[in-house]
């Protein structure tokens, strides 16, 4: 199948994708779904630190891949799209990434900034209460009663659960930044896939840590009300990027 073959001039934008891609994957491991949940259920079962920090890098690899399974469904479409539409592609891609960051903002604005993500066997329901400050995070509520905490199941049934709950959880907000990438072929999908990697499980691995040593007092907690306004902003900026390199690409020719 031809893909995508793109002078070197361009590089730079790919540098700025990698980047815009980097602060989505890092700063969606910062959401308290990626590290609370490990957190609690060690302190409940009483792991060692480097216990836990191993079960959140395991849940972590299966979420890195999922995601990258889905990122590469999503490269090979729009290598097809690229070879048939051209420049109506780019500037396609650039709308969308603009109205999914306009999505994003809207939610931020009607008090869902939460993007949620349950536990196996919980009974949380989402509400606009989830949305607003507290002093403990969701999921404080939301491992009550699940066999990830409970006494009647073991470690391997709390170690798979929590790998399950965050592999089959992907990182929705990542998926957009691999269609802006489409234009740089190959090459663009495996730097945004180890991107995707290295950000999500540092910043998981961090924010464990930092929580599993007392960190948590600085209520970092509350910046999940934030996540979909952080990547409705992320969006509108990627897909301004994409709009402006498009119509300067078209004004040089």
């Amino acid at each position: 199948m031809p893909v995508p073959v793109h002078s070197p001039m361009n590089d730079p934008i790919l540098t700025t994708v990698a980047f815009t891609g980097f602060t989505v994957a890092f700063f969606h491991a910062a959401i308290p779904t990626h590290w609370l949940p490990f957190v609690l259920v060690a302190r409940a079962r009483r792991w060692s630190r480097p216990k836990t920090l191993a079960v959140s890098a395991l849940a972590g690899m299966g979420h890195v891949l999922l995601t990258s399974l889905l990122g590469l469904g999503i490269a090979w479409f729009g290598f097809q799209l690229d070879e048939s539409l051209g420049e109506i592609f780019t500037r396609g891609t650039g709308a969308v990434l603009l109205g999914i960051g306009i999505y994003y903002g809207w939610r931020q604005l009607r008090g869902h900034g939460v993007l949620h993500h349950h536990a196996p066997g919980g009974h949380h329901q989402p509400s606009e209460a989830c949305d607003e400050e507290h002093e403990h995070s969701h999921w404080d509520e939301e491992l009550k009663g699940t066999e990830l905490v409970s006494d009647r199941s073991g470690d391997w049934a709390a170690i798979g659960g929590l790998f399950v709950m965050l592999t089959f959880s992907p990182c929705e907000g990542f998926l957009p930044v691999y269609l802006s990438a489409v234009q740089f072929g190959w090459r663009g999908f495996v730097v945004l896939s180890l991107i995707l990697a290295v950000a999500t499980l540092a910043g998981m691995m961090i924010f464990t840590w930092l929580t599993l040593v007392g960190f948590e007092r600085f209520k970092l907690k509350s910046f999940e009300q934030f996540e979909a306004g952080l990547l409705g902003m992320i969006f509108i900026v990627l897909g301004f990027m994409l709009l402006f390199l498009e119509h300067g690409h078209a004004h040089a020719h």
